[in-house]
């Protein structure tokens, strides 16, 4: 991917971080915006840094998300509207966005950051079980209709990643706990996480379209 410009969502910690170190160590030209820059919560915004993207992108990595939790019988509505708007109302705004000039340019790889609560549940993972399906169904759509031009588009969804976040909100007690329900017995570490992603948004990947990769030890087979 050396020279390729890539646009990375929530870039400044966690997966998000390790993937834009993958890709610069690919020699890829990242944009990773900060907040100020670039507010999922607003299509004004989103709008306004698309306009500023003269020379378009090859590669779009939308990794950025949140996560409030909630039961099917106590999310609020503006919990919902919020997760809606930030998790797939803006990933979908950015692929509208970058394709006509991927169309133009023949050439395009685009990943979306799912999770295994895309197939599988937990307690309090409505809204965000939800719409991580929805984000995999976007995928398959935008394949199949990107797939003439030269655009490949896929999923990466992992499992348990040893993360800040996932650190603050487990105790070591629960993290032990985790791991043990994992067939590799391990969380992930974002590198390996951000090595998939590397790879699909490669030029190496010149087929894998429409796919909902899980990288998650297993978690999703038992």
């Amino acid at each position: 991917m050396k020279g390729r410009v890539a646009l990375i969502t929530g870039a400044s910690k966690g997966l998000g971080r390790a993937i834009a170190a993958a890709f610069r160590e690919r020699g890829a030209v990242l944009l990773t915006p900060a907040h100020s820059e670039l507010d999922l919560a607003s299509n004004t915004s989103i709008d306004s840094y698309l306009s500023g993207l003269a020379g378009g992108v090859d590669i779009l990595i939308n990794n950025a998300g949140i996560n409030p939790l909630g039961s099917a019988a106590d999310y609020s509505d503006d919990d919902l509207k919020a997760l809606m708007q930030v998790n797939l109302a803006a990933p979908m705004r950015l692929l509208r966005g970058v394709l006509p000039l991927m169309c133009a340019k023949k050439y395009g790889r685009i990943v979306n950051i799912s999770s295994v609560w895309s197939l599988v549940a937990k307690p309090r993972r409505f809204a965000y079980s939800t719409v991580k399906a929805a984000i995999n169904g976007m995928t398959r759509a935008a394949a199949v209709e990107c797939a003439k031009d030269g655009i490949l588009v896929n999923a990466v969804a992992p499992g348990y990643v040893n993360t800040e976040l996932t650190r603050k909100n487990n105790s070591e007690s629960d993290i032990l706990a985790i791991s043990r329900a994992i067939p590799m017995q391990r969380l992930a570490e974002p590198s390996e996480i951000a090595a998939v992603v590397a790879f699909l948004a490669s030029g190496q990947n010149t087929y894998i379209t429409g796919q909902t990769i899980f990288a998650d030890g297993g978690y999703t087979c038992l």
